[in-house]
């Protein structure tokens, strides 16, 4: 796998073994830091890279000038093959490995983006949106979450785009004044 862009651009990195984790595309990775430049949300932010895997959406995002990235995971090669790739592209000062199950500590995160790539089957997205206090969500998913059961009611988020990429929907969630 490769860093598309910013700082780190074609950089390598690792993938864990196995066929446990689903590292997001560089397409997709490419799509989604492109539209959130658009935004500007970026730059200088907090965020979080959930059920992190390979950490591809948190490295390209400290890659592109995020301040500082917490990367939940709960997969014990997962977690090495994390701190191995933050080591190899020297991001270890401004990340934060924690292992554990990211639906549950999502609530403690002070961070302005979360970015969410569970395993497909994934059903929890409601109870897991209740829980982040972040302004604004990334998610990538099997189907849209506008398609799935709770998403749709909860007043508190706004979903602001969707889009699929093949196999994989990407959803951006934004907050609304509804809490």
């Amino acid at each position: 796998m490769r860093v598309v862009a910013g700082e780190l651009g074609g950089r390598l990195f690792e993938a864990p073994p196995g066929l446990d984790t689903r590292p997001t595309t560089d397409k997709v990775r490419e799509a989604v830091f492109n539209a959130l430049g658009s935004l500007d949300l970026v730059r200088d932010a907090a965020v979080a890279d959930l059920f992190a895997g390979s950490g591809a959406l948190g490295i390209e995002a400290l890659s592109r000038g995020a301040a500082h990235c917490t990367f939940v995971e709960r997969d014990r090669r997962a977690l090495r093959t994390i701190r191995e790739n933050l080591r190899q592209l020297d991001l270890a000062d401004r990340s934060r490995v924690v292992a554990g199950d990211a639906a549950v500590l999502v609530g403690g995160l002070d961070v302005d983006i979360v970015f969410v790539d569970p395993p497909y089957e994934f059903d929890a997205w409601p109870e897991l949106l209740r829980s982040t206090r972040a302004p604004f969500v990334v998610a990538e998913a099997g189907r849209s979450l506008d398609r799935v059961d709770g998403v749709a009611e909860l007043d508190a988020w706004e979903i602001t785009r969707t889009k699929r990429y093949g196999r994989t929907w990407v959803t951006f969630l934004e907050r609304t004044g509804n809490t």
